[in-house]
């Protein structure tokens, strides 16, 4: 019988530093490629910085205090997250500087960051698009005896939160100077919902409008500090962001703030293509981003010519924009490890705990063999892992990194 201690070493994901991938690490496993993860962290930073603006990289997408630490030991001004309950997470592991890129809403929540600023080296601002949001935050921080951080957040018609027209967000500015409590600090927005063939022409001109308001705002008395923040940028159209903020001046009137999260681990399926059309729109990036994240799994059944269930499903990787995609073959155990190309297999559907993934021919698998998948869309893979396995150039675990979700 189990004891509760045993539980905890068997849980999903359980590996040890010195641990090798092949020969000891309990599958499936959350893979991360120590190279390309120190690659994607430099490469970032220094593409923001040589644009002139700050990084504060979207933790939501990782959850990851390893990695945050990593993130802001290359220079990272701060980190986005989407919660309270994620923004304390990353307090207690030591995180002073948070950029909520969401409404405050709800009491409890308000009571879980008036908690938190009651240190005061904790650096912390959250977005407000609506009236009632205002005078519930004035009220609650108020209160309290505690200032709070706010930003207008700017969105697009048909989009996600934000203001749908700049007249709304000069109504909301006014409201947020009559409670005391409140500090308005900048203007934030998000680009990720603009699409179809125009999307570039689009994007483009939301920045435009953005640092439009930003200066309007500014001429006007209406930020509590003097180099007030605009922000913008998720994982695929950063350049583009970074571009408009540069050429419009925006770094030196405002503090100007790029919060990508993907990059971190990138993948194999939307980011990769994202990456690809940056390097297209930006013919002076000689190399992107390096995907670091894999899920490894074993064979575990071969019922039909031509067919395999892979020990790999939805509680595993993500799915939601588009399966994972098989890399490499490893034979369980031998090490040193050589992987072989399974590329031209294809996962077909995903269970709880199943894929179903067609073999190509000429590709021979047993019961047993490892296999190693890329995915699409990491956030959706890392939230279902409470320890990722950092790995060597050999395959050995340098270290095992604890999601905090």
């Amino acid at each position: 019988m189990f004891s509760a201690k045993n539980t905890a070493t068997v849980e999903k994901g359980f590996a040890h530093t010195g641990a090798n991938l092949v020969r000891d690490v309990s599958l499936p496993a959350l893979v991360l490629h120590r190279d390309a993860l120190e690659h994607n962290i430099r490469w970032m930073q220094d593409f923001v910085s040589n644009s002139g603006a700050e990084l504060a990289p979207h933790g939501k997408t990782s959850m990851t205090p390893a990695l945050f630490r990593r993130q802001l030991d290359a220079g990272a001004w701060g980190i986005t997250l989407a919660s309270a309950t994620q923004t304390r997470a990353a307090y207690a592991h030591g995180v002073h500087r948070v950029l909520m890129a969401n409404q405050l809403v709800g009491t409890p929540n308000m009571a879980l960051i008036a908690d938190l600023l009651a240190d005061p080296t904790f650096d912390f601002y959250c977005m407000v698009d609506h009236p009632d949001n205002v005078a519930d935050l004035g009220a609650y921080f108020a209160s309290r005896g505690v200032h709070l951080n706010v930003m207008i957040e700017y969105g697009v018609v048909g989009g996600r939160c934000g203001c749908r027209t700049e007249a709304e967000v000069l109504a909301l500015a006014e409201a947020i100077a009559a409670q005391p409590a409140l500090a308005l600090t900048g203007i934030e927005g998000y680009e990720g919902v603009i699409h179809g063939d125009h999307a570039v022409t689009g994007i483009r001109d939301f920045a435009d409008s953005l640092v439009r308001l930003a200066v309007q705002l500014q001429d006007s008395g209406a930020f509590a500090i003097a180099k007030p923040i605009i922000t913008a940028s998720g994982s695929a159209w950063y350049d583009l962001i970074a571009e408009s903020f540069e050429t419009q001046n925006a770094g030196g009137r405002f503090l100007s703030v790029l919060r990508p999260g993907s990059y971190v681990a990138h993948d194999h399926g939307i980011y990769k293509e994202a990456q690809c059309c940056v390097l297209d729109r930006r013919s002076d990036l000689h190399e992107g981003l390096r995907p670091a994240l894999e899920v490894w799994a074993h064979v575990q059944s071969l019922p039909e010519p031509g067919f395999a269930v892979i020990a790999l499903g939805k509680r595993d990787v993500a799915y939601d924009a588009g399966l994972p995609v098989p890399l490499l073959r490893y034979k369980a155990g031998v090490v040193p490890a050589i992987g072989d190309d399974v590329s031209a297999c294809k996962v077909t559907a995903v269970m709880d705990q199943h894929a179903f993934m067609t073999v190509a021919p000429g590709v021979e698998l047993r019961v047993g063999d490892i296999i190693s998948f890329g995915t699409s869309h990491p956030c959706l893979t890392f939230d279902k892992w409470r320890i990722g396995c950092l790995v060597d150039e050999q395959l050995n675990v340098i270290e095992t990194m604890e999601t905090c979700f």
